[in-house]
């Protein structure tokens, strides 16, 4: 891991600062919300994808930062209204916007960025990099409305959990690689490596995200434990204990999850029996299966640095723990 260390000890700084200096253009309240949000912390990740993406396919210009930083605002805006409509308390540790700004400023406040992400895109000229900005923003809202709708009607159909992850995070990861393959002036058959590279580590970046809902302490991770079931969401996990558990148990807890009926006892309880099963760690052993689909897809890519870190980030994803 020791490339990819020294990767993100080199990029972060300059993708930080161009985040402060987007931040510090806004007007007011918008501003602080900014500010709040990007302060918080991030893996920032995407912007990562796209820089190292650019410069494995030879883009020499040091320009990338507007790009690659709209993935961040725009993955920035998802979260401010995911933990609106999730009435989330902490965000990375840190109470959420909405309880800090309000509703109703924090929304607006997602939709500023949102609206500024697409404006950095605009400013390479590059068609194909702000459709490919608008189809993941789009892509990303209609998986936050597919997990809504599920949440009201939930069962233990795993291809419409796989639907709704990759709508909600995978598209953004995809986008992000997509972008920088463009901004480089990829092939079309660069860029779907790029974009199915992104795909498959999204799925896994998720999968690992719900294990680490409920095999983490909120110390780690900075979110509640178990917040995922507490908000009615069936995750990986949670379908794995009931695949393998009582059948009318299972019945009886999705029924409790449509009323939005669990008690504390009961989230206690389905933790432990989580835990118990080892399904958080099964979980992470099908986000294995796409982290190696991830790496094939870079086969075509010429050896270099950037595809050295792109494999560790990767196996990053997987070992990640909050």
């Amino acid at each position: 891991m020791d490339e990819l260390l020294r990767c993100f000890q080199r990029e972060l700084p300059g993708i930080n600062d161009f985040l402060d200096q987007e931040a510090d253009q806004l007007n007011g309240l918008v501003r602080d919300v900014a500010k709040h949000i990007i302060g918080s912390g991030g893996k920032r990740i995407r912007p990562i994808l796209t820089i190292l993406f650019a410069r494995s396919l030879g883009y020499a210009k040091d320009d990338f930062h507007a790009m690659a930083c709209s993935l961040e605002l725009l993955h920035s805006a998802t979260l401010l209204h995911d933990d609106y409509l999730d009435d989330a308390e902490l965000r990375r540790g840190r109470p959420a916007s909405h309880l800090v700004f309000g509703r109703t400023e924090t929304i607006l406040a997602g939709d500023a960025l949102l609206a500024l992400a697409n404006q950095m895109a605009s400013r390479y000229g590059n068609a194909r990099l702000s459709w490919l900005l608008a189809k993941g923003t789009m892509e990303t809202a209609v998986g936050e409305i597919e997990e809504i709708s599920f949440s009201k009607n939930p069962s233990l159909n795993r291809d419409k959990y796989l639907e709704i992850i990759i709508g909600k995070t995978a598209r953004l990861i995809e986008c992000a690689c997509r972008c920088g393959a463009a901004l480089a002036g990829a092939t079309p058959e660069q860029e779907d490596a790029a974009g199915d590279f992104g795909l498959n580590l999204g799925i896994a970046f998720q999968l690992v995200d719900d294990a680490l809902d409920y095999a983490s302490p909120t110390s780690e991770t900075g979110k509640p434990e178990g917040g995922d079931l507490r908000e009615g969401k069936v995750t990986l996990p949670l379908i794995l204990l009931m695949e393998n558990g009582d059948a009318e148990q299972s019945v009886t807890l999705l029924r409790a999850l449509k009323e939005q009926s669990l008690t504390d006892a009961q989230c206690q309880d389905i933790l432990t029996r989580v835990r118990d099963g080892r399904y958080s760690e099964k979980t992470r052993e099908e986000a294995a299966a796409y982290v190696e689909k991830a790496k094939a897809c870079l086969d075509s890519f010429e050896p270099g640095e950037e595809l050295v870190v792109l494999k560790q980030a990767a196996d990053f994803v997987l070992t990640r723990t909050k």
